[in-house]
């Protein structure tokens, strides 16, 4: 094809010319819809109210998509790329995102994702016109031309391939060609695996039925252009048999969305029965070709998907592929991507999958979370605040101690050391308010069993901790503890680790600290404040029944502990100990009647101008050991203090939120 430009019909385009096989256009779509629908805003990554809320939202989203995609179908010509203008310049060095869409080749799968991540990555969004006949293979060889073209010109950048449903395989063709490649996969449904699922039967039905019924099929497969499963409505009225079979075939899902017609304009007969034999020779081609692909490669999967066996897909590529995690949605249909309750940004950074570079940065690569993305992420755990309705307490630099989180330094570097609860319980309460009062995002320092294995085996799956990674958790190194001094976060640091989170009975509230300093000296060298704190609570809500000595003298449970203990990384084997035993075990705990949680924050210890003295090891030590005594006064004063509150018990809290507003503070003890 001749370089030039080209003018797709109602479209504004800024052309720019890419290679020799495609266009790279960047679209205004119509004029009036340079922006977004103004009902479009919440929806983006909302996920407050009622399931008929999110119906309504993703009711929106669908009219949003659907008159979008009949801007564009009058479009002729090859495939080509575009960038929504909507997408906004992204931050510096932001990797390039390659949008492959499904059968219907639109391209504007994304449309309710397009500001968010269009803030970290370069967006091309793949647009194939209704009228164009090109192969799969010659797809693939497209894609490949510009993966391979900006690959050249940013080697050391990673190239993301988001595939939905067909783009899937195409991705995947894509990634199996060039290995040698910094490919990042993210496949949403992927059509890999036509056996055992509807579309096969439809495949097999275009090629049978004669070619006037082929209009009524239109709206049969206008499902899978992007009507997402919980858009209930109902079919329009035809007593047509073909569209009979098809409410039979989808009663398990939804009827179908009353924009069936729209969608039949999106896909002509001619170019579903050419996408769905193109889907058919597709996913032929990437199962003979899976054992070349090396990419990191993320796979969403939908549990309510009656297209596509999506979970058992997902499992398929998980074992075949090297480099493959899996997040389940369990709630959703095929059309993931397009549903109001659904934030791409959200279970890419949970996962760890967004990097700028050949590898992870977790401290440079970390995406802040925005207002609503914090609040779709804490909604699970809201329950926690009623339940067990934290009390938090801080200490000013002049030595007042205040209520709420004042004390709190807002300006990082700030090192938050404390004492680690039975299982980690007051880490909600503590990173929710910070974020809350403050919007201060508190990183913490974690065990490596949050983000990787050392070997397959029984432990929970990593995504049971996406929204410890999300809020930005980094595993505990040096290096990572360097670089988030060195970049002024607020970082959550408890010496204790594994040991003291998981101790034994009649050991609440008693530290596990090394013998040595570990911190100090490099928190002097940025000159960060170190805030002492103790929290109180666990004894009120649970009464441990079988700890890990109980648990080791069952042959049952000790091979099981043993067995979890091997396949994470093991912390402080140079240390001596209790606080070197780091086996992995869950002890037996018997809840009680809920009391509360109290936090109390000591004074900030300055290390401004101290790093020469602080290079003393003997200096650093005595600093040390200030900071463990700090702690240890908080927690004696938060035990002293709690037999004085009288809304201690749940008991005595209800009441008083019923009549107040369950949003409302609950006094607790005089300071």
């Amino acid at each position: 094809m001749a370089a030039g430009a080209y003018t797709a019909a109602g479209v504004s385009p800024l052309l720019q010319y890419r290679n020799s096989s495609c266009l790279h256009v960047r679209f205004n779509y119509l004029v009036r819809a340079s922006q977004p629908p103004a009902q479009m805003t919440p929806a983006l990554s909302s996920n407050k109210g009622s399931s008929n809320s999110i119906t309504e939202k993703t009711s929106l989203i669908m009219k949003d998509y659907m008159e979008w995609s009949k801007d564009m179908i009058g479009s002729g010509g090859p495939p080509r790329w575009f960038s929504p203008l909507e997408c906004g310049p992204p931050i510096k060095d932001s990797p390039l995102l390659l949008y492959l869409p499904g059968i219907d080749g639109i391209g504007l799968g994304l449309i309710k994702h397009h500001r968010r991540l269009g803030r970290i990555f370069n967006i091309w969004c793949l647009h194939v016109p209704v009228t164009d006949r090109t192969s799969f293979s010659d797809l693939v060889h497209l894609v490949e031309a510009t993966v391979r073209s900006e690959n050249h010109h940013a080697p050391r950048r990673p190239i993301y391939l988001l595939g939905e449903s067909f783009g899937g395989c195409l991705a995947l063709a894509v990634a199996a060609r060039n290995p040698h490649i910094d490919l990042a996969l993210i496949l949403s449904n992927p059509a890999t695996r036509l056996r055992e699922s509807q579309l096969q039967n439809l495949i097999t039905l275009s090629e049978v039925i004669p070619e006037q019924l082929h209009p009524s099929m239109v709206k049969m497969l206008s499902v899978t252009t992007g009507v997402p499963a919980r858009v209930a409505v109902a079919i329009p009225g035809s007593v047509h048999p073909l569209q009979q079979a098809a409410a039979e075939l989808f009663r398990g899902d939804v009827a179908f969305s009353s924009y069936l017609s729209v969608l039949a304009d999106v896909l002509p007969v001619g170019t579903l029965i050419w996408r769905l034999k193109m889907l058919k020779a597709a996913a032929a081609f990437v199962s003979s070709r899976l054992h070349a692909v090396k990419a990191q490669t993320l796979v969403l999967s939908s549990g309510k998907d009656h297209l596509i066996p999506s979970l058992e897909e997902s499992e398929k590529l998980h074992q075949m592929l090297p480099n493959c995690e899996i997040r389940r949605f369990n709630n959703s249909g095929h059309v993931l991507l397009l549903e109001a309750d659904f934030n791409l940004v959200t279970v890419m950074t949970g996962a760890n999958f967004y990097r700028r570079g050949r590898h992870l940065d977790f401290v440079t690569d970390f995406v802040p979370p925005s207002t609503s993305e914090f609040d779709n992420v804490y909604k699970p755990y809201r329950w926690m605040e009623v339940a067990f309705n934290p009390v938090m307490i801080s200490t000013l630099e002049n030595g007042n101690v205040v209520r709420g989180l004042t004390g709190i330094p807002t300006e990082g570097p700030v090192l938050l050391v404390g004492y680690h609860m039975m299982l980690g319980l007051e880490l909600v309460p503590l990173v929710s308010r910070l974020w809350n009062e403050h919007k201060i995002v508190l990183r913490g320092i974690a065990h490596p069993l949050m983000f990787k294995r050392a070997r397959v085996g029984n432990m929970p799956a990593l995504s049971m901790y996406d929204d410890y990674r999300f809020m930005g958790a980094v595993p505990v190194s040096a290096t990572n503890f360097y670089k988030l001094l060195s970049s002024k976060s607020h970082m959550l640091l408890y010496p204790g680790g594994m040991r003291e989170a998981l101790h034994r009975k009649g050991e609440e509230y008693k530290l596990f600290w090394p013998e040595q300093s570990e911190f100090v000296r490099m928190a002097a060298r940025f000159g960060a404040k170190i805030i002492p704190f103790g929290s109180v609570g666990e004894d009120d809500i649970g009464q441990m029944l079988l700890d890990y000595d109980d648990l080791m003298k069952i042959p049952y449970f000790k091979a099981g502990i043993e067995e979890l203990t091997g396949q994470v990384e093991k912390l402080r084997n140079d240390t001596e100990g209790e606080v070197s035993n780091q086996d992995v075990h869950l002890p037996i705990i018997l809840p009680k009647v809920p009391g509360r949680f109290y936090f109390y924050f000591g004074k900030p210890i300055e290390t401004e101008g101290r790093k020469e003295e602080l290079k003393s090891r003997e200096k650093a030590h005595e600093l040390y050991l200030e900071v463990k005594s700090e702690v240890e006064r908080c927690i004696g004063y938060l035990k002293e203090k709690r037999e004085k509150d009288p809304y201690r018990s749940i008991m005595a809290r209800l009441p008083y939120q019923a009549s107040h507003g369950f949003d409302s503070e609950v006094p607790t003890f005089d300071l």
